[in-house]
């Protein structure tokens, strides 16, 4: 199979997918399971890219189990969130602009299968580097997706703990990671696409796999990661996350600003 057919078979499952989905969220008033299904679709397109590419056994099988188990973990995390909550603010945001409009959401569904076949791009390089032994490239690579998928979980479960407790209602967390960086589960979910362009080194197409981190970048930085994230903040939590905007770097981590004095 072609480079090209396998792009879309990877678009074809993810459209279709996320069909279902867009009917799942028709039922229940739920857009959350977009999320879900683009995480386990650019998962499920590693694997299938591993198993149709035509390099070397080595970097196919850490793409199978590394992009696997990356899209696996972050699935299964939303999926909690999505079942055991309500709308998340973003998405509830759009539905009082939306309503019920059909036409919107299945488009905004469908975007999201298109998204699963760009993110699947750093995954075709790695498919086809030919290189069989393990390399220092592809030490860095596992070590980026370690220390990254580490960070991304942990940040995750501090979070998880604070919203649990009903007494942070209306708070921002600053526990743990959250001190240090105001999205630290975006940062880490950035960095762990480094791996794969590690992984790609050797590749005929490896400039392919830059596609991951550039374009992840631009996407939590200026379109739908932190902009929505941080307005949905504002509207919720008000001064305290505009006092957390000033104290805290946005997403590189780093030591926080002392607070603000409030002189009587």
């Amino acid at each position: 199979m072609s480079a090209l057919q396998t792009l879309i078979l990877v678009w074809a499952l993810a459209a279709l997918a996320q069909a279902g989905g867009w009917l799942w969220q028709r039922r229940r008033r739920n857009a959350g399971i977009v999320d879900v299904l683009w995480s386990l679709g650019v998962g499920g397109a590693a694997v299938l890219m591993a198993v149709l590419g035509s390099g070397a056994l080595l970097p196919r099988l850490l793409l199978a189990l590394l992009g696997g188990a990356w899209g696996l973990r972050l699935g299964l995390h939303l999926w909690r969130r999505v079942r055991g909550e309500p709308e998340d603010g973003r998405y509830a945001h759009l539905r009082t602009l939306w309503h019920q409009d059909d036409v919107n959401w299945f488009a905004f569904f469908q975007f999201q299968a298109l998204l699963v076949v760009l993110f699947a791009l750093p995954f075709l390089a790695v498919a086809l580097n030919p290189v069989s032994g393990f390399t220092p490239w592809l030490a860095a690579g596992v070590a980026t997706w370690v220390v990254s998928v580490a960070g991304e979980a942990i940040a995750d479960a501090q979070l998880a703990r604070f919203r649990a407790d009903p007494a942070h209602r209306g708070r921002t967390c600053r526990a743990g990671l959250w001190r240090y960086s105001r999205h630290p589960n975006y940062f880490f979910e950035w960095l762990h696409w480094f791996a794969y362009v590690f992984l790609a080194i050797g590749s005929p197409w490896w400039w392919l796999a830059w596609v991951g981190p550039l374009v992840m970048y631009v996407f939590l930085r200026w379109i739908s990661g932190i902009p929505f994230t941080e307005a949905q903040a504002l509207r919720t939590r008000g001064e305290d996350y505009r006092e957390y905007q000033r104290t805290t770097p946005m997403l590189f981590p780093w030591f926080p600003k002392p607070p603000a004095r409030h002189d009587p």
